[in-house]
């Protein structure tokens, strides 16, 4: 078991991010928790092992910064959690490209700055960890989410490039692919949803809003699935693919098992594209 390790989180404001920053420091770890405002963080520095910082991962030089802060308070960085992200909802024909853009720009550009501005510090030590969140809705892609799911996926494949490039220097990347996990992403994801006046999806605007709350209908507490999340990336060896949350396991069987058109159908019925 890794004891008293330096991490560095991203994306701590809410849901699974403030979960974690919690969790790892209630093991002793020297935890520094980030957020663009981080005096939401307020509440979580209870003690001398939890530092919040500013961290836009969408600016080169707020990572940068951060980064810096990191190595100049602690030392070294042990571990990795990239866990800044969002969901842009909406049919594919409505989402501009101004919208995919910015997904990707968070979801994984922002990803990989962070792993570029972290993994020096972790080569010269010969040893780290990089911890990826990613979601099982980059393996199970839904209607009125393909740009979001493909942020998703695109993160894995990147993690799992990034895994054997960076083995020879003593850091190994975990990727998480959480299920359903009680947070604000629904409320937010619903405030990513387009509503184009002139959509031809108009008359499946239920079904839209409901794909934005999905993962909040079945799920599990953030603070249960921080402490997986936690349990795995703390010991010695960690599994490369983590599956945690409510379907975390079930979705990506389904995927495996399932016909494409018959999967096609329910997913369709069940966001409105389909009647009874």
């Amino acid at each position: 078991m890794r004891s008293n390790q330096v991490v560095l989180l991203t994306g701590c404001s809410t849901g699974i991010g403030r979960a974690l920053a919690v969790e790892y420091a209630l093991r002793g770890h020297h935890v520094f928790a980030t957020a663009r405002k981080p005096e939401v963080l307020a509440d979580i520095v209870t003690g001398p092992n939890v530092v919040a910082l500013t961290l836009d991962v969408n600016s080169a030089d707020s990572i940068a910064a951060a980064v810096e802060k990191v190595v100049a308070m602690a030392g070294r960085i042990d571990m990795l959690v990239n866990n800044a992200g969002y969901g842009q909802m909406g049919p594919i024909l409505d989402v501009t490209a101004e919208q995919v853009r910015a997904q990707f720009e968070t979801n994984i550009v922002g990803v990989i700055e962070m792993m570029k501005a972290v993994a020096p510090h972790m080569i010269a030590a010969k040893r780290g960890r990089i911890v990826n969140i990613g979601s099982i809705s980059g393996i199970l892609t839904t209607p009125f989410a393909g740009i979001y799911c493909a942020s998703k996926a695109a993160l894995h494949s990147i993690s799992e490039a990034a895994r054997m490039e960076l083995m020879p220097f003593g850091i190994d990347v975990v990727i998480v692919q959480p299920g359903g996990v009680k947070s604000r992403f629904g409320e937010t994801a619903a405030g990513h949803v387009i509503t184009k006046s002139d959509s031809p999806y108009q008359r499946f605007a239920e079904g839209i809003a409901k794909r934005a709350k999905a993962s909040q209908h079945y799920s599990d507490s953030a603070e249960s699935v921080a402490k997986q999340i936690v349990n795995a990336t703390t010991r010695d060896s960690t599994p490369n693919i983590l599956r945690v949350g409510h379907g975390g396991h079930l979705y990506p069987a389904l995927k495996r098992i399932l016909p494409t058109r018959m999967a096609d159908r329910l997913l369709m019925k069940r966001f409105g594209l389909l009647g009874d």
